[in-house]
């Protein structure tokens, strides 16, 4: 996500003062970013390379996992600018979380995996000291790899299930129906062109037309049809409770990580 969220920044249409500062554990990974405006610091050659590549910076961005952003917190606050802007994109963990540890203001973002192809969709909520402009600042961040939805804090783990993991649930129905298409006959190169295909020209369609998925589904499903017969064992698994027990596991899971 961290190198999505780089590439982004790094596009001719963005413009960065002051440069870019990232770090890793490693030189490998270190020498992978490293770019043009960028200084690539890796942790294992230096080891307070975390608190270097924050001095002086204006926005911080904490790619680590959840379990990590409070000690990372402890480790950067001495080197911290009173005014800098810190933005976590781990899930569950609160801004008033990261408020006890440091005084500056804080956003909490939750982008998805689509960032890579700069099609994220991602949630921006704001901590109790950051200023409109200081969000403004993370909206405009994130929309250099897609879009963004500007959130009260009391919806961003809700989001997480939706926006946050439901790449995950599109590559699972894709990786099923693949499944399905190998054992109809089609070898599996031909199975990931039908697929694949379908998927992504059903998306744009839907985003195309201006209709809603209701009425491009009906379009399709023509009375007494091959597909109204498909549709009607679907509709008998009772999806949309299978969804909202999927998304309730996930928040749930939020929770617990937001509760330590």
């Amino acid at each position: 996500m961290g190198g999505a969220i780089l590439s982004g920044l790094l596009a001719p249409s963005v413009s960065v003062s002051g440069g870019i500062r990232v770090t890793n554990r490693t030189a490998a990974k270190a020498a992978l970013v490293a770019a043009d405006g960028v200084e690539s610091i890796a942790l294992e050659n230096e080891p307070d390379g975390n608190q270097r590549a924050v001095r002086g910076a204006g926005i911080v961005l904490l790619g680590v996992k959840p379990a990590m952003i409070v000690d990372t917190l402890r480790e950067l606050a001495p080197a911290l600018a009173p005014d800098a802007l810190i933005i976590s994109v781990a899930a569950g963990i609160t801004t008033a979380a990261m408020e006890a540890v440091v005084d500056n203001p804080v956003l909490r973002a939750m982008p998805n995996t689509p960032a890579i192809v700069g099609k994220a969709v991602t949630g921006v909520s704001a901590g109790s000291r950051a200023t409109a402009e200081q969000v403004a600042l993370g909206v405009a961040l994130f929309s250099t790899v897609g879009t963004v939805l500007e959130i009260p804090e009391s919806q961003i783990d809700a989001l997480s299930t939706i926006s946050g993991s439901g790449p995950a649930y599109v590559f699972y129905l894709v990786e099923e129906f693949t499944r399905t298409a190998v054992k109809l006959g089609f070898t599996p190169a031909q199975a990931a062109e039908l697929v694949q295909g379908t998927f992504a020209g059903s998306l744009d369609l839907l985003v195309a037309s201006g209709s809603s998925p209701s009425e491009l589904r009906a379009q399709v499903t023509s009375p007494k049809g091959t597909t109204e017969r498909a549709v009607a064992v679907l509709q008998s698994a009772d999806l949309s409770e299978l969804f909202d027990r999927a998304t309730e596991a996930a928040l749930a899971r939020a929770r617990e990580l937001a509760a330590g």
